[in-house]
């Protein structure tokens, strides 16, 4: 009985087994089914591709911020071996500095640079960097990196005028300078002017170098003014673009000037008035001297008849051998004596006509002095002013003294030439010279 329990449990545990070996053969086959069903469903994947086969720069920073008098130090790195690879650097500011074995990237921001001006604050630079394979032409990069360089301290820029502080103009001057600018921590972006008196007609100043350049009004200071010098107060006020500002001050003392294109025109007005009245007592002169000729022939004619009548009648008085003709003789004397009176009536002697010409005369005389004596030298004569009233008052007092006298500006028996040739006769010149005994 217990061998037959015993065979009936071996034969059980073995159908058991055999059971459990077949249902896992089963799943097994089931799992490589789907196996098989994935791969016809799905696409086979690419080989990966390593993409440090590329050169490139693995830690490149592309801005860097730099205060003055600090110092940088950058390690650069490539994805490869870096002993068969050269650095480089292009446009580089000046003292940035690369290894070209290493890659190290080096700056010290020396305050030097800066006060020299080959740097300037807060303004970009672009360098670019690269790297070249040294056996291999074609394995190369190049990129780039931003720098820009602060500072805590702020120096303000200054504005320079190329001329002193202090400058004398007179009306008419001119006057240009350039406004110069020395740069700071930062630069003078505008520049503006000011002033203590209203100037128009000048060139402006907005920008460093700009030139500045203004005339003198010849009325910038009027008549009714009782300052006889202005002082122009000038401010060239430069700012930066955080509103720091310089201002630097020119004071132009004005005083009056000569207005020399209107002063030579008066000039030679005066000078062509003057010349026009001799010209008309000349003519003048020509006339009176002509008439004081001809009343003196006539009377010379009576004198002259008067004596031959007179010595005539004694001649004939002391020679006559009648009676009739001692008495004739006796007669005409008296006839010779009759002729004086007659001489006055019909033509009188002309003494203050005689002291009219002769006043002309010196007149002219005078005249042609002060228009030769105060001539213009050139166009801008330091005199002009004084001559041109010595001129006018000259002629003013002329023409008082011969208001009287009525000018002969046109006569068609005469002409202008007679005149001038008749006044600069050596006869008439001798007949009105001053006699001395």
């Amino acid at each position: 009985m217990k061998s037959i329990l015993v065979f009936i449990t071996a034969i059980f545990l073995l159908g058991t087994a055999f059971s459990q070996e077949i249902k896992q053969d089963t799943l097994i086959v089931k799992q490589d089914t789907l196996v098989v069903k994935q791969d016809t469903l799905l696409p086979v994947p690419p080989e990966p591709i390593n993409l440090d086969s590329v050169l490139r720069i693995i830690n490149l920073n592309p801005f860097f911020t730099l205060q003055v008098d600090s110092t940088l130090f950058y390690d650069l790195k490539i994805n490869k071996p870096s002993e068969f690879y050269f650095w480089y650097l292009k446009n580089a500011p000046i003292g940035v500095k690369i290894d070209k074995n290493t890659g190290l990237l080096y700056f010290k921001a020396e305050k030097s640079y800066f006060k020299s001006g080959k740097l300037k604050y807060d303004i970009p630079y672009n360098v670019e960097v690269g790297v070249q394979n040294l056996r291999d032409a074609k394995d190369r990069i190049e990129s780039g990196f931003t720098i820009m360089f602060y500072s805590t301290e702020v120096v303000v820029s200054k504005l320079k005028p190329t001329i002193g502080n202090t400058v004398l103009l007179e009306e008419g001057d001119s006057i240009k300078f350039r406004v110069q600018c020395e740069t700071g921590s930062f630069p003078v972006e505008q520049i503006t002017i000011n002033s203590n008196l209203p100037i128009s007609n000048f060139k402006s100043v907005n920008k460093c170098d700009d030139e500045f350049g203004w005339m003198v009004p010849y009325d910038f200071i009027r008549e009714n003014d009782t300052a006889r010098q202005k002082i122009l107060v000038l401010q060239f006020i430069g700012t930066d673009k955080f509103r720091n500002s310089d201002t630097a001050t020119v004071r132009v003392f004005i005083r009056p000037g000569i207005n020399y294109p209107q002063k030579n025109q008066e000039h030679l007005q005066v000078t062509n008035e003057m010349k026009k009245y001799v010209t008309n007592l000349k003519l003048t002169f020509f006339v009176i001297s002509t008439n004081i000729k001809k009343t003196k022939n006539t009377r010379t004619g009576f004198d002259i008849t008067g004596s031959s009548t007179a010595m005539l009648g004694t001649i004939i008085s002391s020679t006559g051998t009648s009676t009739g003709a001692k008495n004739m003789g006796k007669v005409l004397p008296s006839v010779g004596l009759t002729l004086v009176p007659v001489k006055e009536a019909v033509s009188p002697n002309k003494v203050q006509e005689q002291n009219t010409a002769s006043q002309v005369r010196a007149t002219i005389k005078r005249l042609d002095y002060m228009v030769t004596e105060n001539m213009t030298i050139g166009d801008r004569d330091p005199d002009i002013l004084a001559k041109t009233k010595k001129m006018r008052d000259e002629l003013k007092q002329s023409q008082l003294q011969l208001v009287d006298l009525p000018l002969v500006e046109f006569d068609p028996r005469y002409s202008q030439d007679d005149a001038e040739k008749y006044f600069n006769n050596p006869k008439v010149n001798k007949r009105y010279k001053l006699k001395v005994n």
